[in-house]
């Protein structure tokens, strides 16, 4: 079968692999539908992190079809259509329990890779698979996309406001305008954010943020877009912060255009040095986030938005390849071509 190779920074390409075979009771084999590029994917792509020449990709999103299941798999079966998230919590643990499975303790293998390919063996599947109603032809191609979105980008947006306790008629700040900084926007605006103000320099993920949400644009990036915001909000700053890249500089204006008392929900890979938490004492500043709550978001709320058409996230996917020109997915992205690179693996 077709699976994606990370070869060095710079470049990824098909390579031929056996087809993954069940290893353990609780694995189920998934034949990828659509998959995508994420922005985290590129921090080695870019070389901006270490990761082996020649070693699985980092693709870790999709929509699939359920192929095989192992003997304790009881919540799907073979021809199911499923969200697969890229964390795999167990759903009985304390912390899945309390809604925050990215941080499962029941295992530690609990994150995805290797979705850039035609099937991939899913760990620990009875409680994280998310299944859809019917079959992937019973939906549009923007429906399919928005789907796609709840596999990460959309439920990690979500993740960022919960956590930054975003609540009605709050002032929310996005920093990041990738898919995930968008995501934001619609998260913010679901729980009920009376104003959004969306940080971006770019034209066409400003109109996407503004269609999605946003009421103001910043695009200044720096001392000059922490006193954009601070002159919006008359020198409060933000009730809320949602923090979507993972960069020294994204963090630092999140942290200096929240109010004091504020929350920063932080979901951006951190990429980072260390953070002094004395630095936020004297504000009363909150720190939030980590890797995101799927299974629990996409249950809860956020596919039944996304079937009965109240968000579209699946517009953050402005290009699409075919499996076999996933590197030219990742040029997209990486040159600024894409906001999002989808990825057809079977029609």
């Amino acid at each position: 079968m077709k699976s994606t190779l990370f070869v060095k920074p710079g470049k990824v390409e098909i390579t031929e692999i056996d087809k993954p075979t069940i290893q353990a009771d609780d694995d189920v084999i998934l034949h990828i539908v659509r998959a995508c590029v994420c922005g985290s994917d590129l921090w080695a792509y870019r070389g901006l992190e270490e990761k082996d020449a020649n070693s699985e990709n980092s693709g870790h999103e999709a929509i699939a079809i359920v192929d095989q299941v192992g003997k304790d798999i009881t919540t799907v079966k073979p021809g199911d259509f499923v969200i697969a998230p890229f964390t795999h919590g167990c759903g009985h643990c304390a912390a899945c329990r309390a809604g925050y499975e990215g941080s499962c303790q029941t295992h530690r293998d609990n994150f995805s890779s290797g979705y850039q390919a035609e099937y991939v063996r899913y760990q620990h599947a009875e409680w994280s698979l998310v299944k859809i109603p019917g079959h992937p032809e019973d939906y549009s191609d923007g429906m399919l996309n928005s789907l796609l979105s709840l596999a990460d980008v959309m439920a990690t947006g979500y993740h960022a406001a919960r956590v930054a306790n975003v609540k009605p008629g709050d002032t929310v700040v996005v920093v990041g305008d990738g898919a995930v900084g968008l995501c934001g926007v619609i998260a913010a605006q679901m729980r009920g954010a009376s104003r959004i103000i969306a940080m971006s320099r770019h034209e066409d993920r400003q109109k996407l943020a503004t269609e999605f949400g946003a009421t103001d644009i910043v695009a200044e990036r720096g001392d000059e877009a922490v006193a954009k915001v601070m002159a919006l909000t008359n020198g409060a700053g933000a009730d809320a912060v949602l923090e979507c890249v993972g960069s020294e500089l994204s963090t630092e204006t999140a942290m200096n255009v929240a109010r004091p008392g504020a929350i920063v929900g932080r979901v951006g890979l951190p990429h980072t040095k260390k953070s002094d938490p004395n630095s936020t004492f004297r504000r009363n500043l909150g720190v939030a986030g980590g890797p995101a709550s799927v299974t629990t978001y996409d249950k809860s709320v956020l596919l039944k938005a996304v079937l009965d058409g109240e968000i579209h996230p699946g517009k953050v996917f402005t290009k699409r390849f075919s499996l076999d020109e996933i590197d030219d997915a990742y040029q997209a992205m990486t040159k600024r071509e894409a906001i999002k690179s989808l990825v057809i693996v079977q029609n």
